[in-house]
């Protein structure tokens, strides 16, 4: 299952933008996942996220340490096929060398997971 509808320019700017800033490119030692962790005040923008990519999963809100926030997580097929081209089709080193290196570690590190999805 991808997107409802394709993302237009300005929501795939709008997604890499959220992710440059604020986004985790990692894993949990055995598989790959994005992680986005935000104050519950980006309510709105958490439920426009899952909206668009239904197969990402949206936790919380939690309270903890003082802190109250919502976590997006997308893994799986939903990161491969769904999240990652539309990254990929923005994200380049010009525009944000450091999470583009952070994207292209974690799909190095996790690159048997990714050689599944290759086209």
């Amino acid at each position: 299952m991808t997107p409802i509808s394709p993302l237009n320019e300005l929501e795939r700017g709008i997604l890499v933008g959220i992710l440059i800033g604020e986004g985790h490119f990692g894993g949990d030692g055995k598989n790959p996942q994005i992680t986005l962790r935000m104050h519950v005040r980006h309510e709105a923008l958490f439920l426009w996220l899952r909206e668009r990519f239904p197969r990402s999963r949206l936790y919380g809100p939690y309270s903890h340490g003082g802190r109250n926030y919502y976590q997006w997580m997308v893994r799986g097929p939903a990161l491969a096929e769904d999240v990652l081209p539309v990254i990929e089709s923005v994200l380049t080193e010009q525009l944000d060398a450091y999470a583009a290196a952070r994207v292209r570690q974690m799909k190095e590190r996790y690159g048997a997971f990714f050689a599944r999805y290759a086209t």
